[in-house]
């Protein structure tokens, strides 16, 4: 009886080894990779296996890959293996390879770019600079310690702005005369974002509401997508300025990760990449404005009234060493960005009492600690301002300083001294920010910011909307939801001023540190 079972034991070892397979998988992808996703997903499906793909910036993949432990994930999907160079130390990721190609270009509004007598001639980012610098120009940008177009927008301005735009020569990095031009260059930036394609987003919502922006850093394929909505909408469309200094490509790199899932993940990981590689797949890939490999599948048609032109050879910089790349990202970081104005209303009402509060505290002491900030490409400096606004039914006080190590941690202290208690009104708080940002706001110096974190709903509060209106620097509202909080006012809020809400629930920290990629 014995023997007969162990025969069936290892015929049904036999059975599930020949025809089982994984039944879930994991996908960790930039959110320029989101056009890909019913691709994947039908390709899932007819596989019968599950699989969820979750969004994130290019530092949080990074940072995901450069822990003690190996995330529990079955692939990654950056914008560019950039990022996987510089922080995947434990080569956590195997079969790296690259499904399409994007390069980093600025779309400038049609009539805007007229002006600029851009139209049908070669920019260079001289030009850009002249733009900015007589107040012709302002543009929307990802943070280049955040996000790959980000990233990739300031590497080649720096390129330029030393001379060499054929590559990033290290020397840049410590040559006065490239910063002051690539810091005269970032005063341009009228929004940030720490993702491309909420940034296409915010750009439309603009459009829409009446009030576009001058232009955008963006992937080439990204910027047809934002215009082939603004066309469907009747709307102004961008122009494509290729620099004709160079520009960084991002080149969609999907990976493995191996954490010591069964055979059958790594058997379906490499089936998906194939897919993704095949000519049928390609050939669609490349009708959605991407770039592939050459040979592989005919370019998307060129769209010459906006430009556009998958076709073109553009000049690509060469990237230095991973190293050389962090250490511009962190002169970008503490020297070269436009310093934030950021506004923090927390939540002290009765309701925050207990884990609450202490979470609270124990966030803002990250947000306010120089090295944890630092390690996350977060940190501020003494040209930011901050103000900090503790709140129940009504703002309690006003705190403000600055990014210098000092005011941080008075600022950290303010925030300790803080007891929960009395009930919850964040308009109270965001009307407050906005009377004590203003003297700031008037030099336009800043990128603004307000962020609200609450556990619960607002109570009324009649006339914001116009309040916010009135001030006339449409400063974004983000929201940050904690505990059991109703985002029903903080959605309005981000609707109103074009903005996002970020959930805190599972890790305030992260949280706080998500909402700085857009300040």
């Amino acid at each position: 009886m014995m023997k007969r079972w162990a025969l069936l034991a290892a015929a049904a070892l036999l059975l599930a080894g020949c025809g089982g397979g994984t039944s879930k998988f994991h996908i960790v992808a930039g959110s320029e990779e989101k056009t890909f996703e019913p691709i994947v997903k039908q390709f899932c499906e007819d596989q019968g296996v599950e699989c969820t793909i979750d969004y994130k910036g290019s530092l949080d993949i990074g940072l995901m890959l450069a822990g003690g432990e190996a995330p529990d994930v079955d692939a990654v999907w950056p914008a560019s293996s950039l990022w996987l160079d510089m922080y995947d130390t434990h080569r956590r990721v195997k079969d790296l390879k690259s499904v399409a190609s994007s390069p980093v270009i600025l779309g400038v509004r049609m009539s805007k770019a007229r002006t600029l007598g851009w139209i049908g001639r070669p920019v260079k980012m001289d030009d850009i600079l002249k733009a900015v610098n007589d107040g012709q120009l302002a543009f929307l940008m990802t943070s280049a310690t955040q996000s790959n177009s980000g990233a990739s927008a300031y590497l080649t301005m720096l390129a330029a702005a030393f001379g060499t735009p054929d590559r990033l020569d290290p020397r840049a990095l410590d040559d006065p005369a490239a910063q002051a031009k690539v810091k005269a260059l970032l005063k341009g930036v009228s929004r940030g974002s720490g993702s491309s394609g909420w940034l296409a987003e915010l750009y439309l919502a603009g459009a829409k509401a009446g009030h576009p922006y001058d232009a955008m850093w963006n992937y080439e394929a990204v910027l047809k997508e934002t215009n082939d909505s603004l066309r469907q909408n009747g709307g102004e469309l961008l122009y494509a300025v290729y620099p004709a200094d160079g520009v960084s490509y991002a080149d969609a790199p999907l990976g493995y990760v191996d954490h010591g899932q069964d055979k059958s993940a790594k058997d379906f990981f490499d089936k998906l990449q194939q897919h993704m590689l095949s000519a049928e797949i390609q050939q669609k890939i490349a009708d959605l404005g991407r770039r592939t490999a050459l040979g592989m599948a005919k370019p998307a048609p060129a769209e010459k009234d906006w430009n556009f032109d998958p076709a073109r050879l553009i000049p690509s910089i060469a990237l230095p060493e991973p190293k050389v790349i962090a250490r511009a990202l962190t002169l970008y970081q503490e020297a070269l960005r436009k310093p934030s104005l950021t506004a923090l209303c927390l939540d002290f009402s009765g309701s925050m009492s207990g884990d609450g509060e202490t979470q609270l505290k124990a966030a803002i002491n990250t947000l306010f600690n120089p090295a944890q900030a630092s390690q996350n490409l977060i940190q501020w400096t003494p040209a930011d301002r901050i103000l900090i606004l503790p709140f129940d039914s009504h703002v309690r006080t006003v705190v403000q300083g600055d990014g210098s190590v000092a005011s941080q941690e008075r600022l950290n202290q303010a925030v300790a001294a803080e007891e929960a208690d009395d009930g919850t009104d964040m308009y109270d708080c965001a009307e407050r920010a906005l009377k004590e940002m203003k003297p700031y706001l008037d030099t336009n110096q800043y990128l603004p910011a307000i962020v609200i974190m609450t556990d619960g709903k607002s109570d009324a509060h009649e006339g914001f909307d116009d309040a916010w209106r009135a001030e006339g620097h449409f400063v974004p509202i983000f929201g940050v939801t904690f505990g059991d909080a109703d985002a029903t006012d903080l959605d309005a809020l981000a609707e109103l001023t074009r903005s996002r809400v970020f959930d805190g629930r599972a890790n305030l920290t992260e949280a706080f540190r998500s909402v700085r990629g857009y300040n």
